[in-house]
């Protein structure tokens, strides 16, 4: 048990520092938690526009919105939709997703889902918004 926590603390001190070297990573995690939101949090949806906008103010290559759309499907679903993508990519949606569920359960559901109002502005809104 101590051995995960360790390895879930050792990537969190790693994504950040990582993230600034790659604005994918960044990306990413904000992707992820844009459909966490949308699935987690009541009356919460994702335009899929608002995230190729993002990727663009990002100044993200062509194409990186499916990319991570699909890589994320992919790993969710146990290879049922999507498709998997290049390692790189596939290991940025693991750390996303393992940061994710630890400040998932570190806050509570309904604490993660207020502050994603804030931390995703732009990315997530309002059902019917």
């Amino acid at each position: 048990m101590r051995y995960g926590f360790l390895v879930a603390g050792l990537l969190l001190i790693a994504a950040p520092a990582q993230a600034e070297d790659h604005p994918r990573s960044t990306y990413v995690t904000m992707v992820l938690q844009a459909f966490a939101a949308k699935v987690e949090c009541p009356g919460t949806d994702v335009v899929y526009q608002d995230l190729v906008q993002k990727a663009q103010q990002m100044q993200l290559p062509e194409g990186t919105t499916e990319k991570v759309r699909k890589a994320i499907a992919w790993m969710h679903t146990g290879g049922k939709m999507g498709e998997k993508q290049d390692d790189d990519l596939m290991a940025e949606v693991a750390v996303a997703t393992q940061a994710t569920d630890l400040n998932q359960r570190r806050l509570g559901m309904p604490t993660w889902c207020e502050a994603q109002k804030t931390n995703l502005a732009g990315l997530i809104r309002a059902k019917g918004g």
